[in-house]
């Protein structure tokens, strides 16, 4: 699958100038916020080898996203916390912090590309299906998002050090559902996601505990 420009250049033929890739990180993890990111690329200034964060090796992908940063015309990150997945679900936590992603641009996008969701901003925008494979502004957001979602996790893993938190970046690893059977969830565990809600106590029971001794 190519990753290009060609859907930039769709949406320029239409008149757009400000043209805003948008993608999530962290959608199938167990533990903390989910990210994303929105860029709008320089066409001055382009960044060579972009494509889906999930192809590149990390030391690459730290490289390409000092590259976006330094060279974007725009470029925000932003994220939505585990109560708020646990709210929610993740899917609207996801096109949440796609939203604010993209209110943080400035300047502000006057289109959208964005990764398979529809996102809650009054911006024309297009939903593109693999569009991390296929675009190379969503590839751009792709990327700011998977590498400040890992830093948030090796940060994460320095408070709860038993879940191998840096390594395993909260997905369902062996070891990290090892830790979570034997250690429980943290406070930062997604605690809608199975298995993390199977090891919470339920609420019948939460209810017994914490009653005082002559009513329970």
């Amino acid at each position: 699958m190519r990753c290009d420009s060609r859907f930039e250049r769709e949406a320029r033929s239409r008149g757009f100038q400000r043209i805003a890739g948008v993608d999530e990180a962290g959608r199938g993890s167990l533990f903390g916020p989910v990210f994303a990111a929105a860029v709008i690329l320089s066409r001055e200034r382009p960044v060579r080898g972009l494509r889906d964060s999930k192809q590149l090796p990390a030391g690459r992908r730290e490289e390409l996203a000092l590259e976006i940063r330094s060279s974007a015309e725009a470029w925000a990150v932003a994220w939505a916390e585990a109560d708020e997945i646990d709210r929610i679900n993740i899917y609207q936590a996801s096109r949440l912090a796609m939203k604010r992603a993209v209110e943080k641009l400035d300047p502000p996008p006057d289109f959208l590309l964005v990764d398979a969701l529809a996102i809650d901003v009054p911006v024309p925008q297009r939903a593109l299906i693999k569009g991390d494979a296929r675009c190379r502004s969503i590839a751009a957001a792709s990327i700011l998002a998977k590498v400040d979602r890992d830093a948030c996790l090796r940060a994460w893993d320095a408070v709860y050090p038993l879940y191998g938190l840096a390594e395993s970046k909260g997905y369902g690893t062996p070891e990290h559902l090892r830790a979570l059977a034997i250690h429980g969830p943290t406070p930062r565990h997604r605690a809608s996601f199975e298995p993390v809600r199977r090891l919470l106590p339920s609420p019948q029971l939460s209810l017994v505990l914490e009653l005082p001794e002559d009513e329970a």
